[in-house]
Parts: C-alpha cells; sequence; structure tokens
C-alpha cells in the first residue's frame, strides 16, 4: 500500500531536524474526509439536547438538603468512631496524636512569640514595635531599603486598623506552615531535579495537590487532626508544599550540563557538585519557589478559618456570614496588604542574589557595616517591645480600621441605592440568559446521559486516555451521593470559565499586540494574582448580594489574570515574520487576529481554558460562604453541623473529581492542540 505525500511551504523557520523549506506530510486518501472535532462536538451537544427535552426530571439524582446517602452516614459513623478511639487507638495515640503535638507546639510558640500572650505575661515576647522592626531589617537584608518601607509602612498600617493581632495570628500560621513545608518540600525538590524516576513518580501527586482547591485539604484532615490551629497548619503546608518542590526540581534541572560536567572532570563527588554547584546556580529560581510557596500558605491560612483557624480569615468569615461588608473590607485590605509585603520581600530576595553576584565585593563592602547597625537597633527594638506595655501593645483605637469600615458600608449603602438597576440587570442577565439554561440541563438531565455526554466530550477533545480519566470521575460522582449539586456547580464553573475565555481572549490579545499594553497592564494582573480568594467575594457582594452571581463574578475576577497573561504570551509567540506576510497579503487588523494569531496560539488557549476551569472551580466553591449553595456549601454546613459531616466530606470528594476532570481534559486537549 503506497501513501500518496504532499509538499506544503512551512510558514517560517526551520523544522525539528533543522531544515528549512518544504515539508512532507501524508496526504488524506481519497474519498476520505476529516470530521473536525468542533463539528462532533456539536453533535454531541445536539443529541444531549434533544434526549434531554424527552427524559427531562427523570433519573436526576436530586438530594435535599438535610438529606443524607448510605455513604455519608457511614462518613458520619467513621468520624464518630475516630473521635470515641482517638485516645486509644494506637495509629492515633502515636502517631497521628503525636504528629498534631508537635505542629501545635511549634504554631503556639510562635503565636507566644508575636501575637498571643504567653503563661505568665499579659502580651506576647515581642510586641509590636519588636515584629515591625525585624520585618524592616528582614526586608531590608533580603531584598533593599524600598522593599523595607514597605514592609514597615505595611506592618504599622495593620495595627492602624485594628487588626494586629488577627494579622499576627495569620503570620503566625504562615510562618510555621511555610518552615515544616520547606524542610521536607527543598530536599523532594531536589531528589526529583536529580532522579527523573522519582520525578515521573512524584509529578502526578503534584499535579492532584494543585488541582485540587483549597477547601478540599480541610474536612478529611479535620478527620486525622481534629479541627484547630494544628489541622489549619498541617493543610496548609501539605497545599503549599507542590510550588517549591516543582520549581526546585525545574531549577536544578536547569543548571548547564556543560557546568557539572565541569565540576566531575575536577573529581568532585556527587554532594559537592549539589552543595558547590547545582544548588548555588539553583539559587534565585529556588527562592521564586520559596514565595509561591508563601503565597499559597497564607491564600490556605485564611481559608482555614472554617476549622476553627485564628487571624484574618475568621474575621472575613465571620463577616461574609453576617453580611458586614465593611468589617469583611477591612480585615481582607489587611489580608492583601500583608500578601504584598510578603510577596515583594520574597521576590526582592530573589533579585538581590543576582545583583550580588554581579557587584561582587563592591556590593559587599558598604552593605555589611550597615547591616550590623541595622542589626543593633533591631535588637535594642526588640527590648524595648519585650519590655514596656507600650512598645508591646500597639497604640489607638483602630480609627483608621473603623474609617475604612465605615467607608466601605457607606460606598456598599450608595451603590446599592444607585446601581441596583444596573447590577441587577447585568446580574439577571447572565444568570436568566446563561447559568439557568446550563444549570436546569445539567440537574434536570438523566444522570447517565449528562455522564455520556461528559465521556464523550472528554474522548473527542483529549483522547481515550481523558475519557476514561472521565467515566471514572463520573461513576465516582454518582457514587458521591451529590450528583444534583456537582453539576450545579459544574454549570456555575462552566460559565464563568467562559466568561473568563472572553476577557482573557479580549485583553490577552491586546497585550500581545501591543507591548506598551502589556507593560501597563501586567503589574495590575500580577499584584490580583497575590491577593487569597476570600478578598474577592468582599466588594462583589457588596455590588450583587449573597447570591450565587456573586460566586461567579468573584470567580471571573479571579481567574482572569492568569488567561489573560498565557493567551497574551501565546499571541506574542507567533512569528512575526507569519503576521507580516499576512498585512502584505491585505489581511487587516481583524482578519489577522481571527486567522493568524489566535489559530496559531490554540495551544495557549487550551493552556489557558485549563487554567482558568482550576481557578474558577476553587473560586466557585469558596462562594458556599456567599450564597453560591451546592457542593461549596455542602462542605461549609459540613463544617458548622455535625450530622452533615459525612456529606460535606463526600462534597469535597467530589470537587476534586471534578477538578481532576477538568485537568485531564484541557490538558489532553493542550497536548493535542499543540502537537
Amino acid at each position: 500500500m503506497t501513501v500518496a505525500v504532499e509538499k506544503t511551504e512551512k510558514p517560517d523557520g526551520p523544522d525539528e531536524s533543522g531544515a528549512s523549506g518544504a515539508v512532507e506530510r501524508p496526504a488524506p486518501a481519497k474519498g476520505v474526509r476529516k470530521v473536525s472535532r468542533s463539528v462532533v462536538v456539536g453533535v454531541v451537544l445536539v443529541v444531549w439536547l434533544v434526549l434531554f427535552l424527552v427524559l427531562r426530571g427523570r433519573q436526576t439524582l436530586a438530594l435535599g438538603a438535610a438529606d443524607l446517602t448510605d455513604l455519608h452516614r457511614w462518613f458520619n459513623d467513621v468520624n464518630d468512631s475516630i473521635g470515641a478511639n482517638r485516645n486509644s487507638n494506637p495509629l492515633f495515640l502515636y502517631f497521628f496524636n503525636e504528629i498534631r503535638l508537635v505542629i501545635d507546639t511549634l504554631v503556639t510558640f510562635v503565636q507566644e512569640l508575636i501575637s498571643q500572650p504567653s503563661a505568665d505575661r499579659p502580651v506576647p515576647q515581642i510586641g509590636w514595635l519588636g515584629v515591625v522592626g525585624i520585618a524592616g531589617y528582614v526586608s531590608w537584608a533580603l531584598g533593599n531599603w524600598r522593599v523595607a518601607l514597605l514592609a514597615v509602612a505595611g506592618f504599622t498600617f495593620l495595627g492602624l486598623q485594628g487588626l494586629w493581632q488577627e494579622s499576627m495570628d495569620t503570620l503566625a500560621l504562615t510562618v510555621s506552615a511555610v518552615f515544616v513545608a520547606l524542610l521536607f518540600a527543598i530536599p523532594l525538590g531536589v531528589w526529583a531535579g536529580l532522579s527523573d524516576r522519582f520525578n515521573r513518580i512524584v509529578t502526578p501527586f503534584l499535579d492532584l495537590m494543585q488541582t485540587m482547591p483549597t477547601f478540599v485539604y480541610l474536612a478529611p484532615l479535620t478527620l486525622f487532626f481534629q479541627i484547630g490551629p494544628a489541622s489549619a497548619t498541617i493543610a496548609t503546608l501539605i497545599y503549599a508544599a507542590p510550588p517549591t518542590i516543582r520549581i526546585t526540581a525545574h531549577a536544578i534541572r536547569s543548571v548547564p550540563e556543560t557546568t557539572v560536567e565541569a565540576a566531575d572532570s575536577l573529581g568532585a563527588t556527587r554532594r559537592q557538585s549539589l552543595t558547590k554547584v547545582l544548588l548555588p546556580m539553583s539559587k534565585r529560581t529556588v527562592v521564586m519557589g520559596v514565595n509561591q510557596t508563601i503565597m499559597a500558605a497564607l491564600a490556605m491560612v485564611t481559608i482555614a478559618a472554617l476549622i476553627d483557624a485564628p487571624g484574618l480569615g475568621k474575621t472575613v468569615v465571620q463577616a461574609l456570614q453576617s453580611l458586614d461588608v465593611g468589617t469583611a473590607f477591612n480585615a481582607g485590605l489587611a489580608i492583601v496588604v500583608m500578601a504584598i509585603v510578603l510577596d515583594r520581600v520574597t521576590t526582592a530576595a530573589s533579585g538581590r542574589a543576582e545583583a550580588a553576584r554581579r557587584s561582587k565585593n563592591r556590593f559587599l563592602t558598604w552593605r555589611r557595616p550597615l547591616l550590623g547597625v541595622g542589626a543593633a537597633v533591631t535588637a535594642v527594638l526588640v527590648y524595648l517591645s519585650h519590655t514596656y506595655i507600650w512598645a508591646a501593645e500597639f497604640p489607638g483605637e483602630a480609627g483608621t480600621g473603623r474609617a475604612i469600615s465605615s467607608g466601605a458600608d457607606t460606598v456598599t449603602t450608595w451603590a446599592q441605592d444607585n446601581l441596583s438597576g444596573i447590577t441587577n440587570a447585568f446580574r439577571d442577565a447572565i444568570t436568566n440568559g446563561l447559568l439557568n439554561p446550563f444549570q436546569t440541563l445539567l440537574t434536570d438531565s438523566p444522570w447517565w446521559l449528562v455522564g455520556a455526554a461528559l465521556i464523550a466530550l472528554g474522548v473527542v477533545l483529549g483522547g481515550w486516555r481523558a475519557g476514561i480519566t472521565t467515566a471514572v470521575c463520573v461513576g465516582l460522582l454518582v457514587g458521591t451521593g451529590v450528583w444534583s449539586d456537582s453539576m450545579t456547580t459544574l454549570a456555575s464553573t462552566v460559565v464563568a470559565t467562559v466568561l473568563v475565555m472572553l476577557l482573557g481572549i479580549v485583553f490577552g490579545v491586546w497585550m500581545g499586540r501591543s507591548a506598551l499594553v502589556d507593560r501597563l497592564v501586567r503589574p495590575s494582573l500580577d499584584a490580583a494574582q497575590v491577593m487569597p480568594p476570600f478578598v474577592y467575594l468582599v466588594p462583589f457582594l457588596a455590588l450583587f448580594g449573597a447570591t450565587r452571581f456573586t460566586a461567579i463574578v468573584a470567580a471571573v475576577v479571579y481567574a482572569a489574570p492568569v488567561a489573560m497573561k498565557i493567551i497574551a504570551d501565546g499571541v506574542r509567540n507567533v512569528p512575526a515574520t507569519t503576521v507580516e506576510a499576512a498585512t502584505s497579503a491585505g489581511c487587516n487588523t481583524w482578519q489577522i487576529i481571527t486567522k493568524v494569531q489566535l489559530p496559531m496560539a490554540r495551544g495557549a488557549l487550551t493552556l489557558a481554558t485549563n487554567q482558568g476551569l482550576i481557578y474558577v472551580l476553587s473560586m466557585v466553591v469558596v462562594g458556599g460562604l456567599v450564597g453560591a449553595g451546592a457542593l461549596g456549601y455542602d462542605v461549609v454546613a459540613g463544617f458548622s453541623q455535625g450530622q452533615l459531616y459525612g456529606k460535606g466530606l463526600a462534597a469535597g470528594l467530589a470537587i476534586v473529581l471534578l477538578g481532576v476532570m477538568f485537568d485531564r481534559i484541557t490538558q489532553a486537549a493542550a497536548r493535542r492542540t499543540s502537537a
């Protein structure tokens, strides 16, 4: 059998073998017409819609808010059994309880150091003046004087808001979690960087851990470590460790092979190559991994307020549940300030290492004496804050915080009085025109019809492996007993992702085509990605009230920055010669975008969809705090109502399954698109 071959001209550049010009590709056999994926997707959706109209309302697996399945009751029984035998079962007595004791001891130590009064003192060991001094000195030592000034101003502002102790509790949990996470994350990252086998083993676990929304970590950990700061810290360190592991492994693998070979030729042992070559040359990238771990830890610590973690997160949760927008905004602003300070300090630390390497001794000549003076001044401030009440308790009566809360309440009232017509019209248009019909299609279709449609879409978009993964996830979703709530969450997630991609394409193309726009917009997108998810709920709660639409809008704003940046990079990477060729052929701007740049950036578009879905899912679930219902509400209710614990645990499992299904389909689609 012979295969016809046709010659096609490549748009630009050499092929993978290094040759340029024409390449040979198998031509389709005569009489065979390839059906595009979009047509197959359309057929699947049409068949689904027709069967929905015929079978609507049958076999939907709907479950009431207070109803439980056998699985939920079994989870409740397991929880009760663990609680009754926690202090007698050897597994808990000598393993889980010991871990909890160690973590609890560490957290208590840090809290008594900077936030909570210790046993024999009415104030912490180090008061506000000492903490501000340490923050300024560490920021200067790791970064520069500008970062130090930002740190001092930021920490002082936390006190002026009247949230000093809450902020220090949040900082204590974050520091404890990051410290423990780095103890095992960096060695694991080095191991993954040195060993291909270990890297292949650990990568799927890291993918799963980074796919799961933050909510999911809470319920199972409370089963083993109870509710409290220890569980919150353990959940935080587990959630925050993957970025450092992954980035450290990448840094080790990125060291040029010639450098390692040169060290080996000089007789360096494996340990010397690691400590003298690989780690020093990876230092800057590893610090970037630490930065990502700190940001992840701060986001998780605030959400861990749902399992009684102290700090700013608890203030935000209580305010959201009581619809107190002013208090929520004040505490949310404090979280943003702390996130910005921690982000800038660690980012500056990675840059300072590079600056020191370039300037060498000249950089250190004047810096070392000043660091010594700064250390002495900081020691004096710590002594004063340890000794005197005025330097230990933050002065003032939180007038700034009250003013911020009052201003937020005033703006909320004004917005509700004057903008309600616009906001309600926008909310109703999206809800009635897009969300309700799609949610009805998902929740009122027979479960097996929805499952078959999802599996078919998984096969068409991602291939057979993605289809098999989808089938497994659908089966397990049915088994969780929260199928209807899962479909409600799925509807909100898909609608929010569509809006994210619309914004991502518009602004991403704009940024990709204009370097000036990219320079102006990208810093705002970077800053938006620093903020924990909780913060996004507050302004939209003021505009739209406690509804599921609030969670959707917050999810769109939360996920849009990452989609915009990925699409912008994809558009920018389209070869300039291809764009010039299209321009010389008479294409206008619209044609260049739609016929050249977006088609050639399909891989970036699919990757943006993948990341957008994961970000949206995590935010939609958090929206259970402000009326989003569905799986988010089930998880929150499981923490607050003992009889619903099993259902909350099942809802957490359902969130994981949705995340895995989304991730596998979109990742496989991205690989097929870019292949």
